[in-house]
This record gives C-alpha cells, structure tokens and sequence, in this order.
C-alpha cells in the first residue's frame, strides 16, 4: 500500500518538519520541535500515530474498533494509532481530519509567539 498521501498531507501544514528517528524505526512530523504524527511500524504492520483530544480519541476507538486503537508505545490517553493495513475501512477525508486534530493540537500547546510564527509561514 502507498501511504504517501499522508506524508504529503502532513508536511503542507505550516512549519511541519519531518524527521527519521532511528531507535523507533519511524519518521515524525512536528512542529515548534513537538512530534503530532509518526509513521512507523506495530509487530511488523504499518502504523500511524498522532495526538487528539481524549475525548475525540476514544470516540474514534469506540467507531473504529480494531482499526484505530490507543496510541502504539505512547501515552494511551492522548495518542492513537491508525493501522494502516485497514485503513480502507476510513475515509481520506477523516485521516486528514485527524491529522488536522493531531497538528491543531500540539499548535495551541507552543508559545503565542511561535503559533503566530508558524500561522504567518
């Protein structure tokens, strides 16, 4: 499967840097030097992480049993994963919601300064 239509989608959002980091085996996406979304692998199948509300999160766990679960080696409240291997079972269109989510997110938590930094890029 090509997944990099997420990739893409992700570094067109303001101030997305990208990096590889090895010891996960994954590449990440942040902002102000804060991780919103990984790509990386679960027991071998592709997997894609990011940040959301709580309660957003659990209600995508609750619709999406089995296909976004609580976030791979992160912290279960805050981060979910989308196994990739069954992402046919979601719509595009909710992925790049996520991924709004997940970026909107970790934006608010930086410094008025730098959210006004990135916001004008």
């Amino acid at each position: 499967m090509d997944f990099n239509w997420i990739e893409e989608y992700c570094l067109s959002k303001n101030g997305t840097a990208k990096d590889y980091k090895e010891e996960w085996d994954a590449v990440r996406f942040q902002i102000g030097d804060k991780m919103y979304a990984m790509l990386g692998e679960m027991k071998g199948e592709p997997v894609f992480t990011l940040k959301l509300p709580p309660e957003y999160g659990e209600t995508l766990r609750r619709i999406y049993s089995g296909i976004i679960i609580p976030g791979y080696y992160m912290n279960k409240v805050h981060w979910n994963s989308l196994l990739l291997n069954k992402i046919d079972a979601v719509t595009e269109q909710l992925v790049m919601e996520m991924i709004d989510s997940s970026y909107d997110t970790i934006l608010k938590s930086l410094p008025k300064k730098k959210q006004k930094e990135i916001e004008e890029m």
